[in-house]
């Protein structure tokens, strides 16, 4: 069990957890690659016993998704040429997906992969009041935000030079001059 510590980082495992429609998941060539098989492997046999990968374990991504994975992650670059929408693997998935391949590596793997997982929902827990705060922060500054607009166009039409230059402001009064008359 320490060979496979020593093959796979927990960092390295962490690296690859991604964040797609609220869930973390793994991209199956990732899963494929720390699994030990062929990506083409690991889809035949997901796609063998589909019936145990309900839709919170495993999703297809859209391609829009695949466009944002592929340029999100330089790692996933390979993807971008790829004509299959990859699969994600939640948590749930990937402890599946291990016991669909039945392979001693992926077995001893897996449980990295799913304390890679507890590893980061704990530091999203611990973290959770200060993204409350910071999330607090940001709506009171977008608030600020229209409110310095406004000042700022104001202050701009200030500093613009008059619409009529030498026009006077007030009344001005045309005195006419008293004709005298000769008389």
């Amino acid at each position: 069990m320490t060979t496979v510590k020593a093959l796979i980082p927990m960092e390295k495992i962490e690296g690859i957890i991604l964040l797609l429609r609220g869930e973390r998941v793994i991209i199956d060539s990732d899963l494929a690659r720390i699994y030990g098989v062929t990506t083409k492997k690991l889809n035949q046999a997901i796609k063998r016993n589909i019936q145990r990968f309900p839709s919170d374990f495993l999703f297809q991504l859209t391609r829009k998704e695949k466009e944002e994975v592929v340029t999100i992650c330089d790692h996933l670059s390979s993807l971008k040429f790829s004509p299959h929408l990859p699969f994600a693997f939640t948590e749930h998935g990937t402890i599946m997906a291990a016991s669909v391949l039945n392979s001693e590596r992926a077995i001893q793997v897996s449980v990295f992969v799913v304390r890679a997982f507890i590893r980061l929902r704990e530091m999203t827990s611990e973290h959770r009041p200060i993204s409350r705060w910071i999330a607090e922060l940001e709506r009171r500054i977008g608030l600020h935000d229209e409110q310095i607009k406004v000042i700022l166009k104001t202050l701009r039409q200030m500093t613009l030079p008059p619409e009529k230059p030498g026009s006077r402001i007030g009344f001005q009064l045309k005195e006419r001059r008293a004709s005298y008359g000769k008389g």
